[in-house]
């Protein structure tokens, strides 16, 4: 149901989540090497399956619209993986030795931000049918 706010929020979520496998998240020099290194989603296989598995569950959650108490536990799961994500991301970049982050790291953030603002959306979805069913 596209036409809720969360929906949206969690489409966001996605989005920014496949955009890693095309932006870089680290630029750097490895150790004893003098090319530049990019790190994003395809540098690693965890780095990878991780970072599916926190867009396929953006996806899967904008249709699971009638079960709000499970679309709010995914939202409160996609988060955790992200924050999982992001503590290994930050632990791949401990193998370089000069290196900047890039701006599209940022995009991490926003899929943190887009999945806290979907759960909020979805906690007043069910507190309005909550007070529809109570003037019944």
């Amino acid at each position: 149901m596209i036409q809720r706010i969360q929906s949206l929020w969690l489409l966001l979520a996605a989005a920014c989540a496949f955009a890693g496998f095309k932006f870089p998240y680290y630029t750097g020099n490895k150790l004893n090497d003098a090319a530049l290194f990019e790190l994003n989603a395809t540098s690693t296989l965890l780095l990878m399956v991780t970072t599916i598995a926190v867009g396929v569950l953006a996806l899967i959650n904008i249709f699971l619209y009638k079960k709000r108490s499970l679309q709010l536990r995914l939202c409160v799961l996609g988060i955790l993986l992200e924050a999982v994500l992001i503590f290994l991301y930050y632990r791949e970049t401990t193998t370089f030795t000069l290196g900047t982050y890039s701006l599209t790291a940022i995009l991490h953030s926003i899929i943190v931000l887009a999945f806290v603002l979907a759960a909020r959306g979805i906690n007043k979805d069910s507190k309005l049918l909550k007070e529809s069913d109570r003037l019944r």
